[in-house]
């Protein structure tokens, strides 16, 4: 997908003049995935006079990232931000480049592969994420709650997802003592894999209060189970998946936790048109991008924000939150969880 950022003001400057910029997504089958390219494409137009390009595997590829990042490399010279499903897989890749003089964002993921070179990371705090949806469960659950909770992880070692389910964990043994957590459980990537893993734990545990997931086919799966069964347990996870949107509108999933890709990646197709204009350098560290909370109280709101044509819009008091006090969302590297 090419997009051309006009600047809006002065001469106008044709294709061959402007620098473009990259990004590279985990894929470009999962909703997440996409919320960050089309994120990436609007804060490209939002800094204006560049051209941007996206791509992606289409499924989880670390090996067929490599390749794209390579051919992005003689394409996007003014800046390329990765999402990377492997970091350590594009360290080398992604050294090489920052050598040639290409500026590079690492974007979620939760970490940056040691040799990349990268200095700028924009991601949550997905810990902070996990508590979040946690403390949704616990405004449902009584205060002395005794019982199980069940967690699952559909990717298990991938450090932000890791990080939600501890996140939870914590939170729950901080507020419920009584209550005993279990898992995370793996719970598939993919969504039939998936299905089953989820469909076996709440077999097997029938006198749970919640399964709790850290990604969004969980969220989609856990839905549709508790529908299905007539489950009274909650059910809750991390997505703005159409699905898991209709299950918090239908009631059978308490809450859901935005990671709210679109604002993360626009801030990132932002960053790199500054930079690849020399308007401004890159900042290094921790960029923390912002989560939300959707429940009943707001849900309507978000679908109506998530079928638009023009997402640009509803997310742009986000971006500009972020991006008129960049430094105030900066936190240093080795404090990434």
């Amino acid at each position: 997908m090419l997009v051309a950022a006009l600047s809006g003001c002065g001469t106008e400057k044709t294709s061959a003049d402007r620098p473009t910029i990259g990004f590279l997504s985990q894929n470009t089958s999962r909703d997440f995935s996409n919320e960050m390219s089309d994120g990436f494409g609007a804060g490209a137009r939002i800094a204006g006079g560049v051209e941007s390009i996206t791509t992606g595997p289409p499924t989880h590829d670390g090996l067929k990232q490599v390749e794209l990042f390579r051919d992005l490399t003689t394409k996007a010279k003014g800046g390329i931000a990765v999402s990377a499903v492997a970091p350590e897989l594009l360290a080398g890749p992604m050294a090489e480049a920052k050598d040639s003089g290409i500026p590079l964002i690492a974007v979620a993921g939760g970490q940056i592969a040691p040799g990349a070179g990268v200095k700028l990371l924009l991601e949550n705090d997905n810990y902070e994420l996990g508590r979040m949806l946690a403390d949704e469960a616990i405004k449902r659950l009584p205060s002395g709650s005794t019982g199980k909770i069940v967690l699952g992880n559909n990717s298990p070692a991938q450090p932000a997802l890791d990080q939600r389910a501890q996140g939870m964990r914590d939170r729950f043994t901080e507020k419920l003592p009584n209550v005993r957590v279990t898992g995370p459980s793996d719970t598939q990537r993919d969504a039939p894999a998936n299905m089953v893993a989820w469909q076996t734990l709440v077999t097997a545990n029938p006198d749970a209060l919640a399964f709790l997931g850290t990604g969004d086919i969980d969220a989609v799966n856990l839905a549709t189970i508790r529908a299905n069964t007539g489950g009274k347990w909650l059910a809750g996870a991390f997505s703005l998946d159409p699905k898991a949107l209709q299950g918090v509108k239908d009631g059978h999933l308490f809450a859901l936790v935005s990671a709210e890709h679109f604002v993360k990646g626009a801030i990132g197709g932002w960053l790199l048109a500054q930079r690849a204009k020399d308007v401004r350098k890159l900042p290094e560290g921790w960029l923390v991008t912002p989560g939300l909370v959707v429940s009943s109280s707001n849900v309507d709101d978000i679908v109506k924000r998530q079928a638009a044509k023009d997402k640009q819009s509803f997310f742009q008091p986000q971006i500009d939150a972020v991006i008129s006090d960049i430094d105030r969302f900066l936190r240093p590297l080795d404090q990434v969880r």
